[in-house]
């Protein structure tokens, strides 16, 4: 068969298989579609599947029909991170400064600091730490990674429990903007490369200088044309970033982050995020789990995801309990936020594809890291739907 036949029969197989489970299995209480997705491409990948059937493996996903759906993936994870970007509040972050920035302090820094002394643990052992990565660029990735809240995957389950135009998920969706900002701001850190610090300063600047021509040009402009002239700056930026060597993704965090949602129409957003959910980011899935390894050993590798998903669980529990401390919160309040901040999957997995490109971590750490992101989402909605139901006051309460 030729590249496009192969090709072809991939697509079939990345929307076919993922579909198939979710509607027959019935996952959606506990796993939505895309986390369905994220699965099935860890089920593909070489680990699994490549094991299995090699000669299956090798037939489909040659390195030509890989090279093809790593393209889309790239447009697709591009259009995601940018849709993020534009549809941080901060305004409304501060004007609840001290509730927001306590929670959102306390929600990131305490699973953080869990995350980097479960990395510690693992540079015990080699296999984990990339070839290209000094001490700390592992340690804080990782870290990071456990402390990550994934936002669009939040919306989607609030969506899901009913409360996301009620106050508690305003202010969750605020708790997890200031923490998506962070997550972005130290990918930064751990990118910067001291020995291209002035082609990234260069980047920095240019931004700020065309950004501003940006936005002036963009008030000008009526919606449709908004739209298009938002693709090219999604474009330039991504460009401008991994030309600094910063990485195509954190251009486009900077392409969102600087057009105001409301330039949009809010329900066109929605659409476009749902359409890009449903049209190409399963390619990034696929793809995703296409670069998952096994071969420091499977145990190694679950043992090693296990302990990342205790330490960011019990971080991310013990930051928001004690910001409800402080805050003076309801019993029961910091528990059900707690565990709705410790929702991973997309944001999260974008973020250690990062770290592998830029070989920081290995592909088994990658692995360890994406079973862990998979696990913590899957628990949210089962843990969280019986407390809210239970606590339904919580709902309406304001900070």
């Amino acid at each position: 068969m030729n590249v496009t036949e192969l090709f072809l029969i991939a697509m079939v197989i990345i929307f076919t298989v993922p579909w198939l489970i979710w509607r027959i299995a019935r996952t959606d209480y506990f796993a939505p579609l895309v986390v369905v997705q994220i699965i099935t491409g860890i089920l593909l990948g070489p680990g699994i599947l490549g094991k299995a059937f090699p000669d299956y493996y090798q037939f489909v996903f040659t390195p030509q029909v890989i090279q093809a759906l790593n393209g889309i993936a790239w447009w697709a994870v591009m259009l995601f991170v940018m849709i993020a970007g534009i549809e941080l509040d901060l305004r409304k972050a501060w004007a609840h400064r001290r509730e927001s920035g306590i929670t959102a302090g306390l929600a990131l820094g305490t699973p953080l600091l869990f995350g980097c002394a479960a990395a510690a643990l693992l540079m015990m052992q080699e296999g984990w730490m990339g070839p290209k990565a000094m001490p700390w660029q592992f340690v804080l990735g990782i870290g990071m990674a456990c402390a990550v809240t994934a936002l669009p995957i939040l919306i989607l389950f609030m969506e899901k429990l009913a409360i996301l135009r009620q106050p508690i998920g305003q202010r969750i969706l605020r708790y997890a903007s200031l923490d998506d900002i962070a997550i972005w701001g130290v990918l930064a850190l751990i990118l910067m490369d001291w020995q291209r610090v002035g082609k990234q300063f260069a980047f920095l600047l240019a931004f700020a200088v065309v950004g501003y021509a940006f936005r002036k040009l963009m008030y000008r402009l009526q919606e449709r044309d908004r739209w298009y002239v938002a693709l090219i700056w999604l474009a330039a930026c991504a460009f401008g970033a991994d030309w600094a060597g910063l990485h195509f993704m954190v251009g486009a965090f900077l392409a969102g982050a600087i057009m105001e949602a409301e330039w949009f129409d809010q329900e066109k957003m929605d659409l476009l995020r749902h359409h890009v959910l449903l049209v190409i980011m399963p390619v990034f899935f696929l793809s995703t789990g296409l670069r998952t390894n096994w071969n420091v050993g499977g145990e190694a590798v679950f043992l090693a995801a296990a302990l990342l998903l205790a330490a960011e669980i019990a971080g991310k529990l013990a930051g928001v309990h004690l910001a409800g401390r402080v805050l003076k919160w309801a019993p029961g309040e910091a528990t059900l936020i707690g565990w709705l901040l410790q929702t991973k999957a997309l944001i999260m997995i974008i973020f250690v594809n990062i770290l592998l490109d830029k070989q920081i971590i290995t592909s088994e750490a990658f692995t360890a890291l994406l079973l862990m992101a998979v696990a913590s989402t899957m628990l949210t909605v089962p843990v969280v739907a019986p407390r809210l139901a239970r606590l339904r006051e919580l709902v309406f309460r304001t900070n």
